[in-house]
């Protein structure tokens, strides 16, 4: 059970990470490269490109709540048949990864969509709203690199748990 109990939790950390950095570095500077402008010509490309980067995040940000949900459950799992609490600092850097993940699907994605709506709607807006979407692409990109340190911290803390023996071996107290 062990062995299942690992294999489980190391295959999400490996997708969970996986998916971020596709996501981060292959997928949504696609959306902005110049085959994409190319593709949507000129008179499109403005609007399209970022309504298209936007549709990838939000399938990507789903799979990293589901995958956050797996590594709590994971967790959890780990926690009841291990029959020992896991230490403070794994479980914060979990769930900040959670916590991270949801104020991107809930907090900054939305206004990203908001403000990228605004500056092609709204032409007395289109200065005020380019600018806010500029700040929170960024805000978003670097909470992006963040998660994406905590991921590796966290797929390593999975590779390599910590001794999981749930009783104490009797030869440990012999001299």
């Amino acid at each position: 059970m062990i062995g299942l109990l690992r294999f489980v939790g190391l295959i999400n950390a490996a997708v969970w990470f996986g998916s971020a950095v596709f996501f981060s570095f292959d997928a949504s500077p696609a959306a902005a490269s110049s085959d994409m402008q190319e593709l949507l010509s000129w008179k499109n490309y403005p609007y399209f490109s970022v309504a298209i980067e936007q549709l990838l995040a939000a399938r990507f940000f789903h799979l990293y709540v589901a995958c956050s949900i797996v590594a709590l459950l994971h967790l959890l799992a780990e926690w009841l048949y291990l029959g020992k609490y896991p230490q403070r600092l794994w479980l914060g850097l979990l769930l900040g990864l959670c916590l991270g993940g949801l104020v991107q699907v809930y907090a900054i994605q939305p206004r990203l969509s908001a403000s990228h709506q605004l500056q092609f709607t709204r032409p007395d807006l289109r200065e005020t709203a380019a600018r806010v979407y500029r700040a929170w692409h960024a805000v978003s990109t670097g909470l992006d690199v963040v998660l994406i340190a905590g991921l590796v911290v966290y797929v390593w803390r999975v590779a390599y748990p910590p001794d999981p023996t749930r009783f104490v071996n009797a030869a440990k107290f012999r001299s």
